[in-house]
């Protein structure tokens, strides 16, 4: 895998997929060449769900939320619930990383298509709690911050796995 963080093209499109695939191709490389045994350990004794598994199926369920369920509009199918909002990453102790990270490239290839063909400010179908609407350039914004940030907990988990680090 090739990453960059130099967009094609210098406009504001083009910068801000570039950064999102930037941080999603690090996360990606954060899990390669992992055991599948250290893929679901939990190292942080305050944090039982922060597993490399874990958090790639978070990344996945934020932004099947972030771009189906509030710029599209459609009803919240996520695996969530009231009493366990964490569930994403539970239930990924018990899905292959393979699994998880295929997954998590497909979705990211139908999402690119999606940003692709909407306009930048186009307001988000559903509002958020507080009545405002976001667009989708806040909408990646977003995403680039939120992934960014879990590849600093992936970073950590990998070096606490196995010693690597780097990525």
């Amino acid at each position: 895998m090739t990453r960059t963080d130099i967009p094609p093209t210098p406009d504001e499109r083009a910068s801000l997929a570039t950064f999102l695939d930037y941080v999603r191709d690090t996360a990606r490389a954060k899990c390669d060449d992992v055991s599948q045994e250290d893929a679901r350990k939990a190292p942080l004794p305050g944090s039982p769900l922060m597993t490399l598994c874990g958090l790639i199926s978070h990344l996945h369920w934020v932004e099947y939320y972030w771009f189906q369920v509030v710029f599209l509009g459609e009803e919240d199918e996520g695996p969530w619930t009231e009493e366990d909002p964490d569930r994403e990453m539970r239930i990924a102790l018990d899905v292959p990383l393979a699994d998880l990270l295929s997954a998590y490239d497909a979705q990211c290839a139908r999402y690119r298509k999606l940003v692709a063909d909407h306009d930048l400010d186009t307001e988000a179908r559903r509002a958020r709690d507080n009545g405002t609407r976001v667009n989708l350039r806040w909408i990646l914004l977003h995403l680039i911050e939120e992934t960014a940030r879990h590849n600093g907990h992936l970073d950590i988990l990998r070096e606490l796995a196995d010693g690597r680090t780097g990525s």
